[in-house]
Order: structure tokens, then sequence, then C-alpha cells
């Protein structure tokens, strides 16, 4: 039976990503949709894009863009870098960039600028990196930066009282638009999780692989999911965004 799978923020952990890869056992045709943020933090940025690369040749992938990737892929088309990003993550991803050829570098540039935005699957479940924060949906958000960095989605989903069924006026209708949304961008470490969470219909795989966490693949359908090994035992010579 095909399987799909989300996918995380990855933050450059090239071994970690690795090593989810093969707890998953794929087969040909399973499904993977990754949720952005594959660049900055460990040493391996990139490497985890050519890693992704490859596994887009093997299988069906769906590749959203976050916020660290619009800053890489700037970066790649421009040269144009801001402190923020550099304090971030961002050096070490300029680092890892040392000794890769710039046809190369041309390659990845092209496969950023593929990413999408967000992804409505056949089941009507939403994938984006950070959030949306337009009521219409997210064809209708006024600020494509809210596809990064809205928190508000999560941070309503998590803290929804159960009591408030879903005909109701006070039901917000961000989450009755569609029937599931996956989302990284927030790590579950900040509410003391080390695996996915669920708030309302909004599930969370951003398990903190840019700091102690790990990397999470969430199968969309029975909610078991697979994670690496924490990122900081695979780069035990580094600090991630650790500062």
């Amino acid at each position: 039976m095909k399987a799909t799978y989300t996918i995380g923020d990855i933050h450059g952990a090239d071994r970690a990503l690795t090593q989810l890869i093969d707890r998953l056992d794929l087969h040909r045709d399973d499904r993977l949709i990754f949720i952005g943020d594959y660049v900055d933090g460990w040493s391996e940025s990139a490497q985890v894009i050519d890693r992704l690369i490859e596994l887009d040749s093997k299988y069906e992938c769906i590749f959203i863009k976050g916020n660290h990737d619009a800053w890489c892929e700037l970066w790649l088309e421009t040269g144009s870098t801001n402190k923020l990003w550099l304090d971030n993550g961002g050096a070490a991803t300029i680092e890892s960039y040392r000794n890769i050829p710039e046809e190369r570098r041309a390659v990845h540039l092209d496969f950023f600028k593929k990413m999408k935005m967000y992804y409505v699957d056949e089941q009507n479940r939403l994938f984006v990196h950070a959030g949306f924060s337009s009521i219409q949906g997210p064809d209708k958000e006024p600020y494509e930066s809210n596809y990064f960095w809205d928190r508000t989605l999560w941070e309503m989903a998590i803290c929804m009282d159960n009591r408030i069924e879903k005909n109701s006026l006070l039901y917000p209708k961000r989450l009755l638009l569609f029937h599931e949304i996956f989302i990284g961008h927030t790590p579950t470490l900040r509410y003391d999780s080390t695996v996915p969470m669920q708030g309302c219909n909004v599930w969370n795989v951003d398990t903190g692989a840019a700091f102690t966490g790990k990397i999470s693949a969430l199968n969309i359908d029975t909610k078991e999911f697979r994670q690496s090994d924490s990122c900081q035992s695979l780069y035990p010579e580094e600090k991630g965004r650790n500062k």
C-alpha cells in the first residue's frame, strides 16, 4: 500500500536525513512531502540539497519552501546576506558551499526556485512550512512571508478549547478550510515534546533538528512516525543553531 510521509525541518543535518530515510524502508511508489528548512544549522546544508535531489529521482517528492530556504536561495542567486540569516545558521550554509562548483550551485538554485509555497493534496490536506493568516485560505494570503513565518495558526490550534465544536460560531474559520494541516517551523521542543504534536487538525512535525532534537517523518494516514537520532549526537563536534 502506498504510504505518504511528511518530513519536518532538516537544517543541514544530512547524516540525520540519511538515517531517517533508511529507517522508513521506502517503496518505489511512496510519496515524501518535505515541509521546508532544509538548510542552516549543521554543517552539511549543500549535501542535504544533493540528497533531496537524489530522493526526488527515486520517489514522488514534494518540496515546500521554508524561511531558511528563501534566505539561501537569495544568497545563491545574488550573493546577498543579512545578519539575521548569518546568525541563524546561514554562516554554516555558506561554508558548506565552499567547495561546491558553480555549475552545481546553479542546479541547487533551480531546485530552490521550484519549491512550492504550499501544497494541498487530493484529500484536502494542506502542507505549508509555517502557516497562513487569511480566513479565506492560503491562496488569498496577502503576504507571501506568512507561509514562512506565521505562527498564529499553530498557536491557535494548540491552545484551542476542546469543548468548542466545529459547528460553533467560535470555532476558527482557518481550521475548517482543510481536513488536516501539516506544518514545521515551530520546534516542538518549545513545548517539551521531542515527537510530532497535534493541535486540533494541525500536525507539527518540526521536532527541533536545528537544535538538540531529531528529524521526524510522519505517515499522514496512520500518524505513525519515525525519527533520526538527535542531530546533536550525529554532529558531536558542532553546535548547530545553539548559541
